[in-house]
């Protein structure tokens, strides 16, 4: 196994902590709104790695958190927590909203085949872990209390900019909104460990603290859930590339200063799908969905596809005429597959040169292009047909494609009671449309979603489908 390190900015051998065993983290999702495909491309090349490390025969124990609490508007912690402002927007508690759309998450990644890692942990569940380090930072000089707040004090460290030698402005990519004047800071590097009640009285989660009433900044979730789940040592930190500054570069800072030594060995970082603009955002033009996408007739498994067709660390622009032709290249290739020859017997030899090829491919820094031309190599042998098909429902086992899934009626595992009750909130949506009731319309559409139920407007009325 082969994995590029942004910490040391090249392809290294990959060597784990204790021998056969993998800890790895990936930082979750702030579960404030949908997540758009953007973010989930990340998850999607995550999930790969992860499963490509399984495949060559590790074990992988992988650890993700749920932002419920902390991530401010802006990255550099100024502006409102992005949990109340979902809140307000709905009507509805954070803690609603924190589970809904925690569940609208997991749905997303179900419908692509990105596994749940082993431990899913929300925030909000290590307040008291969240302070036991900070108290400790304080201890050890790295922290200060200034305006009420406690900020890590980045002028103790002898490199903050662990992640290379570029420029503040390089780096700044990752930050949604320039640095803005913090008159409590002693450098404008530092970052809040800490927020207070006097700075933000609307707060909805607060809890009681040595330093006052108030709540955890961004940063210190990450290091503490992952010390909690995978030790003082972990071997693998993943994340999208717009998180490696600040937050992963204040992650860092805050875990070797608490801790006294290396934390991370590798960094894996995925950069971002670009649409024709610019970045993908929430913010901006059409919000890209996977329910959008299934809506617009795609099956979820093609966006993963015309994903892995592309490797991680390029830039990828979505188009609609770029997913069209990656879908269309998906069917055709679960066509080929599918009239695969069924009879004879499984040449086992020759699966196990193929999963070695496989290894070798994938696993050289997750180049997922070549594991799908291995796949059309295998398709161009002179193996047997259902030889062919253990070493490509082997593959698939990282790929996560589906492809020897044999595509089924889409209502056919429909109950009689549960056709009842979708045509059921089918009325009450058109009900709610009728009297320009929009967001109980959008409700009821979202509800169905978390049982799998997609619906379709079309002028010939509202279909569904199950997915």
């Amino acid at each position: 196994m082969k994995i590029y390190n942004t910490l040391s900015r090249k392809v290294e051998e990959f060597v784990p902590n204790e021998d056969g065993k993998v800890s790895m983290y990936t930082c979750g999702p702030t579960v404030y709104h949908y997540a758009h495909i953007g973010n989930l491309r990340s998850y999607i090349m995550e999930d790969v790695l992860e499963k490509v490390l399984r495949y060559a025969g590790y074990d992988v124990k992988r650890v993700m958190n749920i932002t419920d609490v902390g991530h401010l508007s802006s990255d550099a912690d100024t502006g409102e927590d992005k949990m109340l402002k979902g809140a307000k927007r709905e009507h509805k508690t954070v803690m609603e909203i924190a589970k809904f759309y925690t569940d609208a998450f997991f749905l997303d990644c179900a419908k692509l085949n990105i596994k749940t890692p082993d431990v899913v942990e929300p925030a909000t569940n290590c307040i008291d872990s969240f302070i036991e380090m900070i108290q400790a930072l304080l201890e050890k000089g790295y922290a200060y209390k200034s305006g009420e707040n406690i900020y890590f004090d980045t002028s103790k460290l002898d490199n903050y900019y662990v992640f290379g030698k570029q420029s503040e402005e390089e780096l700044m990519v990752g930050v949604r909104d320039d640095v803005t004047e913090d008159e409590n800071k002693k450098n404008k590097n530092d970052f809040v460990l800490w927020f207070t009640k006097s700075k933000f009285e609307d707060q909805a989660l607060k809890w009681d603290s040595p330093w006052g009433v108030g709540y955890p900044g961004w940063h210190i979730e990450c290091s503490c859930i992952s010390m909690k789940h995978l030790g003082e040592y972990m071997d693998i930190h993943c994340g999208g590339i717009d998180n490696m500054f600040p937050h992963h570069t204040n992650e860092i800072a805050q875990s070797e200063a608490y801790l006294g030594h290396k934390w991370c060995n590798y960094w894996f970082h995925v950069h971002h799908l670009n649409d024709q603009s610019g970045k993908m955002s929430k913010s901006k033009g059409e919000f890209l969905t996977v329910s959008l996408l299934e809506e617009k007739g795609y099956n979820p498994l093609a966006y993963r596809f015309f994903c892995l067709q592309s490797h991680y660390r390029k830039p990828l622009v979505f188009s609609y005429e770029a997913l069209n032709q990656a879908a269309g290249t998906f069917a055709k290739l679960k066509k080929r597959i599918a009239d695969l020859p069924k009879d004879g017997e499984v040449e086992e030899t020759a699966v196990q040169e193929y999963k070695q090829k496989f290894i070798d491919a994938v696993g050289n820094d997750v180049n997922t292009s070549m594991g799908i031309t291995l796949v059309y190599d295998v398709l161009k042998t002179d193996l047997n047909g259902v030889t062919k098909r253990a070493v490509i429902e082997s593959f698939d086992q990282v790929l996560g494609l589906d492809l020897l899934k044999e595509e089924t009626a889409a209502q056919s595992d429909v109950d009689a009671e549960l056709e009842a009750y979708i045509l059921g909130k089918i009325e009450e949506r058109k009900a709610a449309k009728k009297e320009k009731n929009f967001a109980l319309a959008d409700e009821i559409r979202n509800e169905l979603l978390t049982k799998g139920i997609v619906l379709e407007d079309t002028r010939e009325g509202v279909k569904w489908k199950k997915v």
